[in-house]
């Protein structure tokens, strides 16, 4: 028999009660749905259904049943039926029955007990009656529902500071004169070349040199395809020639050198057009051009438009020589602290040694993600307020501080805390709503059992731009936090849309064994054991899953693999009633040595 699930328990008890004034005894049969009783979010419910034998309840009788749960030496007065004579005047042919839902809370101190009633029985209008012995009706309790992973997730902000290289765009531009590539002696010792000395002098790290050249529309220039292309090549070669001249020949070939002409396209010219703040051209004498050059036909046909205008002359003469040209960007290395130095600096910040400004306040930030120890990380979040009080430094000290709570042994150190986390949190939020500081307070929350909370806070947390990592954490937590409340659908569409870890998996596959989808149970906790071959809760729910769909083989199977990790789980197993109909089989017994 089924003990699990919607099971259904008769028992013929034999009650010894008064009746008519003489002890007679007759069978009450009883069901207690479920049997074993469950616990599931704060309380254990069930329900009961009672019938009375045929004949024996009298008109002016009443039969009293009493409910108690009784673990140990301690008694739980759970409520009470009354059959009324009166109220069953068909009881010679119809057996008397009620159907009646009981709870009571669950504490943790409850432990495995026995559900039982007395009956007692009594004239109508007295008080006083023959009460039978307690007679056990259900077994109790099943505790699966508490076995759920207290997944935290905790958000770090980011710091701000980019530790990748970055490169600085550096420009030069060399001009030409009409229809020529060479490199005029004017441009060489011009503020343009001389600008260009003293870059190279300095030796910054280069990565990559762009070289464009560009030309003017009128058919001088464009006539001559290679004339972009060879004033690109000429600014190239004389930029290695410069750093030949700065002894630092040996660094071109580290060096990319990306040379092109823009040839036949009025882009440059736009541009210019766009640039000219001097107001060279009129508004309406710029419209005018534009109205050309983005207009339909060929290159050279927009050319001979343009020498139609009135204003093609200025245009020749103060624009179009600032189109032939080959302009240079320069990409260099941004000069940066290395990750050592930026660690001791922030070291001598905390301690005092140096003044606040030796680091930006990201550097410091970013000093903090450079330590593994999580006392160190605290100071210099500390340091950061002290400084310049912002949000990402309240909120990750707060996230420090929760992952030393979940280090902390000691319940009073880990709940103090979680608590100094929750004010930092709000001082985070206070500077700028953010995801990341109600993340961080719904996970201290969570640590203070104030479910309430979390949810509140996991709701800000998801209405507010964040990444998608913080969204599937913050899905776990209230999926483990529907799991503890009862709300197993609830849980289950959470869960799906947090993240395969091990965790969440685990309490997706437990979601739905409580749901009692045992065939969804059975496939999730084969992922999770898939994934995590050392966790062995992922095997003892599995065996837990296979109890309740009466698979012995399943059983065994898994509780072996579940104690050989765990062997604790051995005095689990043998007072677990999920195994009831399992601990006199001698499979079962061997599968715990």
């Amino acid at each position: 028999m089924n003990l699990l699930g919607k099971t259904y328990l008769t028992l013929l008890v034999v009650g010894a009660v008064a009746l008519n004034g003489c002890n007679k005894a007759y069978t009450p049969t009883v069901t207690v749905v479920p049997n074993p009783l469950e616990v599931h979010g704060d309380s254990v419910a069930f329900d009961v259904t009672g019938q009375l034998p045929l004949k024996k309840l009298k008109k002016k009788r009443v039969y009293q049943v009493d409910g108690f749960y009784k673990y140990g030496d301690q008694t739980i007065k759970i409520g009470s039926v009354e059959y009324k004579g009166t109220e069953y005047p068909k009881s010679k042919t119809e057996m008397p029955t009620i159907s009646k839902h009981f709870a009571f809370a669950y504490k943790t101190e409850i432990g495995n007990g026995d559900l039982v009633a007395t009956g007692t029985n009594y004239n109508s209008g007295k008080t006083k009656g023959k009460t039978s012995p307690e007679f056990p009706i259900a077994k109790g309790l099943i505790t699966t529902s508490r076995l759920f992973e207290k997944y935290y997730h905790i958000a770090y902000a980011p710091h701000g500071y980019n530790d990748q290289e970055e490169l600085i765009p550096t420009n030069v531009a060399f001009f030409f004169d009409q229809g020529k590539h060479k490199l005029k002696k004017s441009e060489m010792e011009g503020s343009q070349g001389k600008f260009l000395d003293a870059f190279i002098a300095k030796k910054n790290v280069t990565r990559t040199i762009s070289v464009i050249g560009t030309h003017s529309p009128e058919g001088t220039e464009s006539k001559n395809s290679k004339l972009a292309g060879d004033r690109a090549s000429v600014i190239e070669k004389y930029y290695k020639e410069r750093m030949g001249h700065f002894n630092q020949k040996a660094y071109v070939d580290s060096i990319k050198f990306v040379a092109k002409g823009i040839v036949l396209d009025y882009e440059p010219l736009r541009k210019e057009l766009d640039l000219d703040t001097a107001n060279i051209l009129t508004a309406d004498e710029k419209s005018q051009v534009l109205a050309i050059v983005n207009g339909s036909g060929s290159f050279e046909s927009k050319q001979m438009e343009l020498s139609k205008l009135k204003c093609y002359k200025t245009l020749f003469k103060k624009i179009y020589p600032k189109l032939r040209n080959a302009k240079t960007e320069i990409l260099t290395v941004k000069p940066k602290k290395s990750r050592a130095e930026i660690a001791l600096l922030a070291k001598g910040i905390v301690d005092g040694t140096l003044k606040p400004d030796t680091l930006t306040k990201e550097e410091l930030l970013y000093a903090a993600t450079l330590t593994p120890i999580l006392s160190e990380k605290a100071a210099i979040y500390s340091a950061s307020i002290k400084i310049s009080d912002n949000w990402v430094a309240q909120n990750n000290l707060a996230a420090t501080q929760l992952e030393m709570a979940k280090k902390e042994i000691n319940d009073t150190e880990k709940g103090k805390l979680a608590n100094q986390a929750i004010e930092h949190c709000k001082m985070s939020a206070q500077y700028k709503d953010n995801a990341e500081s109600h993340c961080n307070n719904a996970a201290a929350s969570w640590m203070l059992q104030d479910r309430e909370k979390v949810i509140v806070e996991s709701e800000k947390a998801l209405a507010l731009p964040c990444s998608e990592d913080l969204k599937k954490g913050v899905n776990a937590m209230l999926g483990a936090v529907a799991i503890r409340e009862g709300r197993y659908p609830v849980a289950i569409n959470y869960l799906s849309k947090s993240s395969d870890s091990t965790f969440v998996l685990f309490d997706l596959a437990l979601a739905n064994l409580l749901k009692k989808d045992f065939n969804a149970a059975k496939g999730g906790f084969a992922t999770v054991q898939a994934k995590d071959p050392s966790y062995a809760m992922g095997f003892y729910l599995a065996a837990v899953t296979a109890a309740r769909l009466q698979d012995e083989t399943g059983v065994i199977t898994n509780i072996k693999k579940a104690v050989a990790l765990k062997k604790s789980l051995v005095d689990y197993a043998l007072s677990d009633l999920e195994f009831k109909n399992y601990w006199n089989s001698e499979n079962f017994k061997n599968a715990l040595k």
